[in-house]
């Protein structure tokens, strides 16, 4: 969990100094990364990331996620100064 939410923070970061696209996809990768510890790890030790079943979980992360990346890096940056 604090692996995740030192990611979330980064994306904040950039987000907040004008980097939003680049923050868009930190947080996707975040999502992707928490997915990944929640397929990897035993329920005792993803903490909150534990919300219902593990399948269910896994494939909403990673669902998101990918909704995410795949948005933050497909947006044209026309008119964008």
């Amino acid at each position: 969990m604090v692996v995740v939410t030192l990611v979330i923070v980064a994306a904040v970061v950039l987000v907040a100094s004008d980097r939003w696209r680049r923050g868009a996809l930190f947080f996707g990768g975040a999502t992707l990364l928490a997915a990944a510890f929640r397929l990897c790890l035993p329920t005792a030790r993803v903490g909150l990331l534990a919300v219902r079943s593990r399948p269910f979980d896994v494939a909403t992360l990673t669902l998101l996620g990918s909704v995410i990346v795949t948005l933050a890096a497909t947006i044209s940056t026309v008119g964008v100064g």
